[in-house]
Parts: C-alpha cells; sequence; structure tokens
C-alpha cells in the first residue's frame, strides 16, 4: 500500500453534527445501499437510514457477492458495508472488485473488527471511511453525511492508524532508495558477503568458505557498515529484509 493511497480528514467525534436537515422539493437525497449478512442488523441500519429525511436506501445485501452485482444495477452515493459476510474477508473482496469495475466510490466500512491488519487492508481496498459496531446513531449518520459532503471523518484510532502507515511508507520509501544507490556501488565480493550474512553464516564460517583470515572478513564488514550507515551487521539483514530486497542478493 503507497502513502499516495491515503486521502482522509480527521474531526473529533466529541464534535456531534447537530445540523437541522430541512428538505426542498428539489433536495436530492443521499442514496445509500447496505450489505450485511445478520438479517436484524441490516433491518436496523435500513430503517435508522429511512428514518432521516435527507436519505434513502436503494438497495440491501446480505452478502458481498450479491452486493457487487446489485451495486452494478442500481445508482448509489454510498455503500454501508460489513466486512465478514460469507467469508471473513467478502467485504474487502467486493469493495476490490466493485472499485475495479466501477471506478471511484464511497465505500464505508461498518464492522465489529478493529485490528490495526484490518484497518490497513479495508482503507487499501479503497474504503474512504471505516466505522467500528457499537458507536451510537448519530455517530453513524454523521460519518454518512460527512462522506457524501467529500469530507470523511475518521474515529481516532483509524485516523492514527492509518497515519502510522503513512509515515512508515514514507520512510520505506526514503530507505529503499537509501539502500538501492547503495546497493548499486557494492563490488561482486561484497555482495557476496551480504549474501552470506542473510543466510545467517557467522564471520568464522564466511572466512572458513572463503579460505581466508577473519580478520579480512571483518575488514570487509567495517567497509559495509559504513556505506549503509549502520553499526552492526543485523541492522543492514533486517533492513533487507524488512524492504524484500533479499532477492537482489540471492
Amino acid at each position: 500500500m503507497r502513502a499516495a493511497a491515503f486521502t482522509f480528514c480527521y474531526r473529533s467525534m466529541q464534535m456531534t453534527d447537530c445540523r437541522v436537515i430541512k428538505m426542498g422539493e428539489n433536495t436530492k437525497k443521499i442514496r445509500i445501499m447496505i450489505a450485511d449478512d445478520i438479517p436484524l442488523l441490516l433491518e436496523d441500519m435500513s430503517e435508522l437510514i429511512g428514518r432521516q429525511e435527507d436519505m434513502e436506501v436503494v438497495g440491501t445485501a446480505c452478502s458481498g457477492k450479491e452486493i457487487v452485482e446489485l451495486a452494478k444495477e442500481k445508482e448509489f452515493d454510498i455503500l454501508l458495508m460489513d466486512i465478514e459476510m460469507e467469508n471473513l474477508n467478502a467485504g474487502i473482496t467486493a469493495a476490490e472488485q466493485l472499485r475495479e469495475e466501477l471506478g471511484e466510490i464511497n465505500i464505508i466500512f461498518l464492522t465489529v473488527h478493529d485490528t490495526n491488519e484490518m484497518i490497513l487492508t479495508a482503507m487499501g481496498a479503497g474504503a474512504v471511511d471505516y466505522i467500528v459496531k457499537g458507536c451510537n446513531d448519530e455517530e453513524i449518520l454523521n460519518h454518512i453525511r460527512s462522506v457524501y459532503d467529500g469530507n470523511p471523518i475518521m474515529e481516532r484510532k483509524v485516523h492514527d492508524v492509518v497515519m502510522r502507515e503513512y509515515v512508515r511508507l514514507q520512510k520505506s520509501e526514503k530507505s529503499l532508495l537509501f539502500f538501492i544507490n547503495n546497493i548499486s556501488g557494492l563490488t561482486a565480493t561484497e555482495r557476496e558477503l551480504i549474501k552470506k550474512l542473510l543466510e545467517g553464516k557467522t564471520v568464522k564460517e564466511i572466512a572458513r568458505e572463503r579460505c581466508v583470515e577473519t580478520v579480512t572478513i571483518k575488514t570487509q564488514i567495517k567497509g559495509l557498515l559504513r556505506k549503509f550507515g549502520c553499526s552492526r551487521t543485523k541492522e543492514v539483514t533486517k533492513i533487507i529484509n524488512d524492504l524484500n530486497l533479499t532477492h537482489l542478493f540471492m
């Protein structure tokens, strides 16, 4: 997931949307589709939205497969969707398929899952907002209206998770560029040395395989550490593994 994938606005959920919605004759309602595999929750959410003067439910589904077919047939503004339906990642799969076939659409995930991994997976699938089930009705409605207005709200935890990933990706991109620049300047001997280190070989083992003194290997390692700005060989191998660059030395 690249850093550019995230565009959002965070507002404290302590700020409750107190707008009074007044519908004019020509005012367009927010058209919402809902997908949830629990009939009672699907019914409750449909009734909640149906009571709002500025919203209407234009379609409901009980599975990811069903919502994909329905979304291709009907026009809608926002898709409010659970993640775990017919399988653990049904909502994620549906979101990816819909974005591929329909382009940019507004997907809000409403789910019980609040792990960092699931949040990042959902946002990476193209969701514009992520709500953890259990919040009150007004918060859900506030999220929907904000997405429709083009200013998605994010709960504090979701915002923090996304920001940490954004920063991590930025650092990774800088580290990747730095390492690629340095790797391009490595000698064949230095590349072979890194390969042995990635294999977990010790200095003595590498020296024995090369039929040289351990002091020679230590001198070569010092040169590597200077090039990569590290103080230990474990730092070099860890960064190479973290950046998925091991294939360059195998």
